[in-house]
């Protein structure tokens, strides 16, 4: 009967344990359709809406166990600045002051060094701001389902996962949820000049944003694997039947780079840019909940093999933004940029803008631009910055089985 006994307690114990170690699609469908909601009208930085949010992820994070690390031993990480008036970064001297906050919880394993998992929370709000890409937004509520309730939701979840599964081989956990990354990286750097841990300890910094959209060739960009050495082995290892694109580059377009510019080894999840990027468009329902739980898994594993190891070392990496030559046109098309193959893949065209009236369509494959020959964005982006507004010139295409040359007249 003992026998029994012990053996039935054992087998629910591990059933538990099974249980406990998967990450939860049930937890990311409620963390997305919250995050993404009408009720936060697009969580815009500085709003009463995206204070909600703040709300709503430090009471997971206090449900998962974390301990408060932001300010006076609450999560919030408050911060202060002044909104740019225009792309280029310019603030007017009576810009109006924002408060804002990012979201911090930390998982204290008792180890000398920390992992950082992190995803920015706010979006373009109703579309007020000079970063939408629909042809009218204003008033119109940008959810952000992808970009980025997915990698928010992505670092509940991991923070839950950590916490159950109580991985302490080397490592504390800190889950930074950033806002004011639309408006600059602003949460990002904001914490980066004012830590509430000592970042001279942490081992390494994981960054999600917009994990939601796997598409099925399971293809995933993974950046920043140039910034330490047991990255590339590591991802490689691991990849299973993703599709991995590596960039090896610190710095990017999202809330990595602040870390980077600390000396901070870096990795980078994105499932590729699409055609609802920044527009009302981007909704829970085109989200990929079980892609996303693929990510997840993925990055559980990487993430587990890197905290077996003793704290990374740091390499600076060629940023792909330091040469990118500046143009004063676009095509308005949505490259692909977990595209492997020759040329620009072409995942979504404005309506109104050049390419569009071109009759370019989502699928083409840019390969030459005027007299350029376009193999990739690099060649791409050369092209562009030969041309001005006004000119004309052909955009050539393959389509299929067929190769276009579509005239084309930039505004």
């Amino acid at each position: 009967m003992k026998s029994f006994a012990l053996s039935l307690i054992c087998l629910l114990w591990t059933a538990q344990s099974l249980f406990s170690q998967n990450i939860s699609e049930k937890n990311l469908q409620k963390n997305i359709a919250y995050l993404a909601s009408d009720k936060l009208k697009g969580r815009a930085t500085g709003t009463r809406e995206e204070r909600k949010a703040a709300g709503y992820i430090a009471k997971q994070f206090k449900k998962t166990g974390l301990s408060p690390k932001g300010d006076n031993n609450t999560y919030l990480h408050g911060f202060t600045f002044k909104k740019s008036s225009d792309p280029h970064g310019n603030v007017a001297e009576n810009a109006p002051q924002i408060n804002s906050q990012n979201v911090v919880g930390y998982l204290d394993n008792q180890a000398e060094y920390t992992i950082v998992i992190g995803a920015h929370y706010d979006h373009l709000g109703l579309g007020h701001d000079h970063n939408s890409l629909e042809v009218n937004p204003e008033g119109k509520i940008h959810n952000g389902a992808d970009d980025n309730a997915s990698g928010t939701s992505g670092v509940i979840e991991l923070a839950r996962y950590f916490a159950q599964n109580g991985v302490k081989e080397s490592h504390n956990f800190l889950f930074l949820c950033f806002s004011g990354e639309e408006l600059g990286l602003v949460g990002s750097k904001k914490y980066t000049e004012n830590p509430t841990i000592d970042l001279s300890k942490v081992s390494f910094m994981v960054n999600m944003d917009m994990i939601g959209r796997l598409n099925d060739e399971k293809r995933l960009m993974v950046g920043g694997v140039g910034t330490a050495p047991d990255f590339v082995p590591t991802v490689t290892g691991l990849k299973g039947d993703f599709l991995v694109k590596l960039d090896s580059a610190g710095i990017g377009p999202s809330d990595h780079t602040s870390f980077y510019l600390k000396n901070i080894p870096v990795l980078f999840f994105f499932t590729g840019q699409h055609s609802d990027y920044h527009k009302p468009s981007d909704d829970i329902e085109k989200v990929n909940i079980k892609g996303e739980m693929a990510v997840l898994d993925f990055a559980v594993r990487v993430i587990e093999a890197l905290d077996k190891k003793p704290k990374l070392s740091f390499q600076e990496t060629k940023s792909n933004q330091s040469d990118t030559p500046s143009f004063k046109v676009t095509l308005g098309i949505m490259p692909d940029y977990v595209w492997e193959g020759e040329g620009v893949h072409v995942d979504g065209v404005t309506d109104g803008r050049p390419a569009a009236r071109a009759g370019m369509k989502k699928g083409d494959i840019i390969v030459g631009l005027g007299d350029f020959e376009v193999k990739n964005i690099r060649d791409y982006m050369k092209a562009l910055a030969a041309f001005k507004k006004g000119d004309s010139t052909t955009v050539k295409v393959k389509r299929e089985k067929e190769e276009k040359t579509l005239p084309v007249t930039f505004q």
